[in-house]
């Protein structure tokens, strides 16, 4: 698909789209605080355009939301499919190591002036206005009933490292306290956090412009996982096939996007910290209040007529599906040039990202796969994974059902598993209830050596004496426990059991303090599961099981992506994981059996997204008046 022009700025590509077909402008007004939000969800869940509110309550600016929740809209902002580009990616990088005139001129003729326009120009804009400072004239939502306020959520912030100048562009949801204050959440991993933190021991404050409202390519660039040295601004070029446009700020001595609609411009004191959140987040459930630096506003410019931008993260599918597959589609196959025997990575979104990590290598020695997966799982981005599953190269990394078929073929948790304490995650992971801090669990579901294998092996057993058992009697689960309710098998290897009163209500409370939780030691959900997976009653599960996970109320059975998100948003490795028999060899675990995970919601978890009844309710009744059919 070839697109007509580049885009360099918002308006272009909204323009762009409603030649297209494929933007919806509803002059209805329509309430920023929930009711945006409900309908900008209900649109994209069935496939709907972009939308473009021309009457938001309580300000002059129009809304844009659902920019880029389609793969067609994904394709036209870039002019090809991310996958190929992907690959043309790192199939230039490639041939450039080590660098050859030949390979120099093919790649020019593979990228073209992609790779020619990877840097930004430095441009006077003369178009840019001052807007008064007032944060409560922007189209700012609120879009789930118990954040903590309003958010932008489309905010590209622009911060330089104090000591050398180098740039970082990434997305933190912005807070807005009052007029001129907001929070500023630098989660732990963020390039913006960093430039912080060395702000702070110098003790000076740190320039920061927030833009909203940009072209495609400067918004996918924004939430693109890239080495931490590396330029978004001149991704963004590379993605859009032209420079980025820079101009100074007004009131910064930084540079800002030329063509932004908007530019919050200001600074972040140090040493200066306010409760953030809560927020529902792209784990689907409400992310914790926490102390977070302040953004002090000092000045709003934007270009005439601006269009304000935002979208709704939650319970997926939400728009950071297709603006997170876009980007690891385009990015992902770099992870070939670090580790070689690595074919695909791939984050699923109905996890969350951070949770569920898919990776297919070609394997040359044996525990090669486990090699790899320590190694990606300390890097950069993924260091913030929780699960991570190695498979073969033939193997589809990117279907779950394709991993699990894997894992029933070659998974002996006695050999492939690995369960790591006590390391950092991503803040928004509440399972441990410590933020910043949780477990990991790898898993190899790669075909194992025979001890005569080029480049050895371990003993690898034929049979797993708790899974492989003949003369089975196949139970009806309720009849093992009366709170089993629903229980699925997908891929004759993961059985999900849903289990009555493990949702919002555990046998042992939790109490909160300041900064964690203290989990509960018996759930309901781990008592029917270690039940489950006892030596005495695997014998009376369906044949090829090898994962039990027992789940809440809310998780609809029928769907994947329902149980992804039910299972791996809602366990701790080290505490929710279970093993039919677990004992020490020299200091080391070491599990045999069945595993079972414990993904019951629990308390002292973060409620899940859901919205108000009356804003449903509302949206059902003015669904046509809005412009859909």
């Amino acid at each position: 698909m070839a697109r007509r022009k580049a885009f360099h700025s918002l308006r272009d590509f909204l323009t762009y789209l409603d030649r297209e077909g494929e933007l919806l402008r509803i002059t209805a007004p329509v309430d920023p605080h929930l009711e945006a939000a409900e309908i900008a969800v209900r649109s994209m869940r069935e496939g709907g355009k972009a939308l473009l509110f021309e009457n938001i309550i309580g300000s002059k600016y129009p809304l844009a939301m659902n920019i880029l929740s389609s793969d067609r809209r994904v394709e036209l902002s870039i002019g090809e499919d991310p996958n190929e580009l992907g690959h043309k990616l790192i199939n230039t990088v490639e041939q450039l190591m080590p660098p050859k005139p030949s390979a120099i001129f093919s790649g020019i003729r593979s990228l073209g002036k992609r790779l020619i326009a990877a840097r930004a120009s430095n441009v006077h804009s003369s178009n840019r206005l001052d807007l008064p400072n007032k944060l409560s004239e922007l189209p700012i939502l609120q879009t789930w009933p118990d954040d903590g306020g309003k958010f932008i959520t489309l905010p590209e912030v622009f911060t330089y490292d104090p000591r050398t100048g180098k740039r970082n562009l990434g997305m933190y949801r912005i807070h807005v306290y009052d007029e001129i204050t907001t929070g500023i959440h630098w989660q732990i991993q963020k390039g913006g956090g960093f430039h912080y933190n060395v702000a702070e021991k110098m003790n000076i404050p740190l320039e920061v412009a927030i833009a909203v409202g940009t072209d495609p390519a400067t918004l996918l660039a924004t939430i693109s996982p890239l080495p931490e040295n590396i330029d978004e601004v001149l991704f963004a070029g590379f993605l859009r096939g032209e420079a980025t446009k820079m101009t100074r700020g007004k009131s910064l001595s930084i540079a800002v996007p030329a063509e932004a609609e908007f530019v919050l411009e200001g600074i972040v004191a140090p040493h200066k910290r306010h409760i953030e959140g809560p927020f529902g987040d792209h784990f689907g459930h409400y992310s914790h209040a926490g102390m977070y630096p302040v953004f002090d506003l000092k000045k709003i410019t934007s270009r005439p007529d601006p269009i304000f931008a935002a979208t709704v993260v939650g319970k997926p599918p939400m728009e950071d599906k297709w603006l997170g597959d876009a980007t690891q589609k385009i990015l992902g196959p770099l992870a070939k040039l670090m580790h070689p025997e690595v074919r695909d990575v791939w984050a699923f979104f109905e996890a969350g990202f951070h949770n569920l990590l898919g990776i297919s290598t070609n394997q040359r020695y044996g525990k090669e796969a486990m090699k790899t997966a320590l190694a990606l799982v300390s890097d950069g981005q993924l260091s913030l994974t929780k699960c991570a599953v190695v498979v073969d190269e033939k193997v589809d990394n990117r279907n779950f059902r394709a991993i699990l078929r894997s894992i029933n073929d070659h998974f002996d948790p006695h050999y492939d598993v690995i369960i790591i304490p006590k390391v950092p995650l991503d803040s928004l992971d509440f399972t441990s209830y410590t933020m910043n801090l949780g477990s990991k669990m790898l898993i190899d579901a790669t075909q194992k050596y025979d001890s005569s294998a080029s480049g050895g092996s371990y003993p690898h057993r034929k049979v797993n004496e708790f899974v492989l058992q003949t003369g089975r009697e196949v139970a009806e689960l309720s009849n093992i426990d009366s709170r089993i309710i629903e229980y699925q098998v997908y891929e004759d290897t993961l059985l999900v059991v849903k289990v009555k009163g493990a949702f919002y209500a555990t046998e042992n409370a939790a109490k909160k303090t300041e900064n964690e939780f203290e989990a509960p030691t018996a759930t309901i959900g781990s008592q029917v599961l270690q039940k489950l997976i006892a030596p005495e009653m695997t014998k009376h599960l369906p044949r090829g099981v090898k994962i039990v996970a027992t789940v809440s109320e809310d998780v609809d059975l029928r769907s994947d992506m329902e149980v992804l998100w039910g299972v791996f948003t809602r366990f701790d490795a080290a505490r929710d994981v279970f093993f039919t028999a677990t004992r020490l060899e020299r200091s080391v675990p070491v599990y045999e059996g069945l595993m079972g995970i414990d993904a019951t919601w629990k308390i002292g978890y973060p409620n899940p997204c859901v919205m108000d009844e009356e804003i449903v309710t509302r949206v059902d009744n003015r669904w046509k008046e809005f412009g859909f059919i």
